[in-house]
């Protein structure tokens, strides 16, 4: 990007000059009292024309069309767009005519945000409009608006380059104000599931971003320096050990959405900064929050989008429930042919070898399953279906399986192939998980950089006794992607994490 002022710029700034010039401030600090929306108007302007004999609104001036005297201008708002009648005689109704034949006509431009005052009425075309008899400039735009143009029905200069629209997300929704959608969707989404954590009674609190250890996710963590207390500190990978900390204190039910922060790659559903819904529910397991997983996912998409079914990509999804159920061991053995149960850790690895996986020293047998099932299976997940007992060397923070030895009571949640929720019957043996984190610091010493790290705390914390839990997190900005149908997560987050900008 060049710093050098292009034409239109050098204009745009010549015209601030001259408004303050004429005693008019570009960017007043004042009140201005918005009093009606766009959408409101044209909504229910027919049916009570009474409501609209004064009104104010703000917004952008996005067209603008000059007729001598008189000038039709569209105006933008949160809400929509709204056309605007400007009379020179009513918005300077005394003998000086500056502020429509010179402020109006000359020194206003696409994009300056303005407030209008005035009534409501329908033109001989049948168009819902503003008729102003008073003006005030608001905001001046000082860099144009890349605002597409349409001829004989060819959009031109649309803004759609992913990247541009994801550093300047501020004029992706200027311009193409339809993309509001996803993200009033999105908020939609949390909006939903909160209200129905609230409404079973459970506590919505907040835990620590900065944690002295990284703990409750196989991932790699940020890491920082806290001068005052010369130690190490990492941003959260998730907030799992916190919470369940909580259920030690005696919450029953807690949750959180957390924003998390993983060193990793970016792509298509990965963003280093990403928000994760927690929730854990004491005296209950992964049966219970399978259960309870389909009864608010199921709600959300009717709340969301006014329906179970939506189209993702070329796939239609239903997240009407109940959602379908298979094994891990049944996952691989139905897409890969490998049967893993009772195998050990150099036959996977041959075995996934000679399937074309990828295998490295460094990956234990839970690396080389999750290799397997990644490789052959996830793909296959269409519709939403709870992948579920998992091999315990996969989850070093869940309860062992009551019935079948060398597994553990957790699922994770698939659609559309990709995973976007992780559950288990939480581990509550501290002597256990003690064990389980030694399992993990033997992983990183082969070279796991995911491998989780010892929390003696936390072990310490369940010694105090934490009863029988179940624990859920849900990735919010992939389960948005699917209830919008966009296939970036870019898409779904107002400012993705991006290469810096060189402005040089």
């Amino acid at each position: 990007m060049s710093l050098e002022l292009n034409e239109q710029q050098v204009l745009r700034r010549q015209k601030l000059d001259e408004l303050r010039e004429l005693g008019i401030d570009p960017f007043p600090p004042h009140l201005f009292d918005v009093s009606h929306y766009s959408k409101d108007i044209k909504a229910n302007f027919d049916s009570k024309p009474e409501n609209y004999t004064k009104v104010k609104l703000a917004g952008r001036m996005m067209t603008q069309r000059v007729m001598g005297k008189a000038a039709f201008a569209v105006l933008q708002d949160s809400h929509g767009k709204i056309q605007i009648y400007v009379n020179r005689d009513e918005v300077c109704p005394g003998e000086d005519k500056t502020m429509y034949n010179r402020v109006f006509k000359k020194l206003l431009d696409i994009g300056d945000i303005i407030g209008v005052e005035g009534h409501v009425f329908t033109t001989q075309t049948g168009e819902i409009s503003v008729h102003v008899t008073k003006l005030t400039v608001l905001s001046k735009c000082i860099n144009p608006l890349p605002l597409p143009k349409e001829k004989d029905g060819v959009v031109y200069d649309a803004f759609t380059d992913p990247e541009a629209r994801a550093r300047m997300r501020y004029v992706d929704l200027v311009v193409n104000p339809e993309n509001k959608e996803t993200f009033i969707k999105r908020s939609r989404v949390i909006q939903s599931l909160r209200n129905t954590f609230l409404e079973k009674g459970y506590l919505e609190v907040e835990t620590p971003i900065l944690q002295p250890v990284h703990g409750g996710a196989a991932a790699r963590p940020f890491k920082t320096h806290h001068n005052a207390l010369d130690m190490e500190l990492y941003l959260r990978i998730a907030n799992e050990l916190y919470l369940k900390r909580l259920i030690v204190g005696g919450f029953d039910g807690v949750f959180e959405f957390a924003k998390n922060f993983r060193n990793e790659g970016i792509d298509r559903t990965h963003n280093p900064e990403f928000t994760g819904l927690e929730i854990y529910v004491a005296y209950t397991d992964y049966n219970w929050m399978m259960d309870f997983t389909e009864e608010m996912l199921s709600k959300c998409a009717m709340d969301v989008t006014g329906g179970y079914d939506v189209n993702v990509g070329e796939n239609a999804i239903s997240f009407k429930a109940p959602f379908a159920r298979m094994t891990m061991a049944e996952a691989i053995e139905k897409h890969s042919g490998i049967q893993i149960d009772g195998k050990s850790e150099e036959e996977l690895g041959s075995l996934a070898k000679e399937k074309g996986c990828e295998i490295t020293k460094e990956m234990g047998k839970g690396k080389i399953i999750d290799e397997l099932f990644g490789t052959f299976a996830e793909e296959h997940m269409i519709q939403p279906t709870f992948i579920t007992d998992y091999p315990i060397e996969m989850s070093p923070l869940t309860k062992k399986h009551r019935d079948k030895e060398g597994l553990v009571e957790r699922f994770e949640l698939f659609v559309n192939g990709k995973e976007i929720a992780n559950a288990y019957t939480e581990l509550n043996d501290p002597i256990e998980q003690k064990e389980r984190f030694e399992e993990q610091l033997k992983l990183a010493a082969r070279g796991d950089k995911e491998a989780m790290a010892m929390d003696y705390d936390f072990v310490r914390s369940l010694e105090f006794a934490m009863p029988p839990t179940s624990g859920l997190g849900l990735g919010i900005d992939r389960f948005t992607m699917m209830l919008t149908n966009q296939a970036s997560i870019q898409e779904v987050l107002f400012f993705p994490q991006m290469r810096r900008e060189n402005f040089e």
